[in-house]
């Protein structure tokens, strides 16, 4: 980033500030930064050419690069091969994934790698990773500053990796390419439901990590998740953008090309008989997009397949979603048993959907006190705009 302000300060006087010097500043240094990382990655076999052959020289390593090609070291997208064209990312998701790739280092706890990725590569501001991870937002913050003086002392190299290197790195990629979606999806706080920015960011991620691992079915399952979760995104919010809930959005208004799309990478994932729980999390969004009407929607086969979701990912969140789907199935009453066993769970209460679900499940079966006061617990905690005047309005509907 240094480097890049250097380069604006003899640019932008004689060519003029760019439309979107944000934007310039990043790009510029994102190429930087994996320009530095392939030239390290490439140095000890050039010093060990140079120790073997006393004529290599720096002319002669040059020249076997050209004639190499320009993508001969182009990171990831090189890596793929021939089907990782398929997908078509654009170049800047590319790049940011080999960025995601380098910082995604084994050598850093998985949450503090996971924290710094979304932090430093992506763009996220701590509160907005604090809200993922259901912590508070100095707790990240630590994480974020424990991994980065780790990466110094320790002094780890970062480079694009690959092999069994690469393979070692998708679970820690495919959380942050999800979780970066998940902020666009439901934003932390701020005056708008949706960042549409950080959906196109994720999905953008999303195709270049499937045409990065073809053979990979949670690659596909995730791009799948993605997709027929953004296909309901116009639908979410009105025209003065209020939000909609999921029962009663215009499905007319739902993107049948992502449903379309992610429906095939769907069964295509399943398929290759290695499930896993991001494909899981696509089956549950295929159940709702497939749905002609809210009211035909399979609640039972989302609760099942939560509950095979909790075996990958044995999380309270998971737990809660499963109540929801049971209550929907089963009846209110069913729900609330699950959700009232997690309420001692002190991460799950500062998620406000936690207090929504129980709110309207004890407003379902006629305890509108007890319901008033889950609202109130929600109110209490950050959302977006749209969210907390639905919230608001359901609570005065009680009064």
């Amino acid at each position: 980033m240094q480097e890049a302000c250097a380069l604006a300060l003899v640019k932008w006087p004689a060519e003029g500030v760019p439309g979107n010097p944000r934007a310039w500043l990043v790009g510029v240094a994102r190429h930087k930064a994996l320009d530095r990382a392939r030239r390290e990655a490439r140095r000890a076999g050039k010093e060990a050419a140079a120790a073997s052959d006393p004529t290599a020289g720096p002319r002669a390593a040059a020249g076997s690069r050209a004639a190499a090609g320009p993508r001969a070291a182009a990171g990831p997208r090189a890596a793929a091969g021939p089907r990782a064209a398929a997908a078509d990312p654009s170049p800047a998701a590319a790049d940011e994934l080999g960025l995601i790739l380098m910082c995604c280092h084994p050598a850093l706890d998985p949450a503090a790698r996971i924290a710094l990725t979304l932090r430093s590569v992506c763009g996220l501001d701590t509160r907005s990773i604090a809200t993922a991870f259901l912590l508070p937002e100095a707790t990240v913050a630590q994480r974020i500053v424990r991994a980065k003086r780790k990466i110094r002392q320790a002094g780890i190299q970062m480079r694009v990796p690959d092999g069994e290197e690469l393979t070692d790195r998708l679970a820690a990629v495919f959380r942050v390419v999800y979780l970066v979606y998940s902020q666009g999806h439901m934003a932390a706080a701020g005056p708008e439901l949706v960042r549409a920015e950080l959906c196109d960011q994720a999905i953008g991620l999303a195709r270049a990590l499937a045409g990065l691992v073809p053979g990979e079915p949670e690659a596909a399952g995730l791009l799948a998740l993605l997709l027929l979760t953004d296909a309901r995104r116009a639908a979410r919010t009105g025209e003065d953008g209020e939000l909609v809930l999921l029962a009663d959005q215009d499905r007319a208004r739902w993107d049948r090309a992502k449903i379309a799309e992610g429906e095939r990478l769907l069964e295509t994932a399943l398929r290759a008989g290695r499930p896993g729980p991001y494909q899981l999390h696509a089956a549950i969004a295929a159940c709702h997009s497939c749905a002609a009407s809210a009211d035909e929607t399979d609640w039972r086969e989302i609760a099942a397949l939560y509950g095979e979701l909790i075996k990958y990912e044995p999380s309270p969140v998971v737990e809660a979603n499963r109540a929801v789907a049971v209550a929907m199935s089963e009846g209110p009453a069913a729900g609330l048993v699950i959700l009232d066993a997690l309420g001692g769970n002190a991460r799950l209460t500062s998620w406000p959907q936690f207090h929504i679900a129980r709110a309207e499940l004890l407003t379902r079966v006629g305890r509108r006190k007890d319901a008033a006061q889950a609202y109130q617990a929600a109110l209490k905690l950050p959302m977006p705009a749209p969210e907390r005047a639905h919230l608001e309005r359901r609570l005065a509907s009680l009064a």
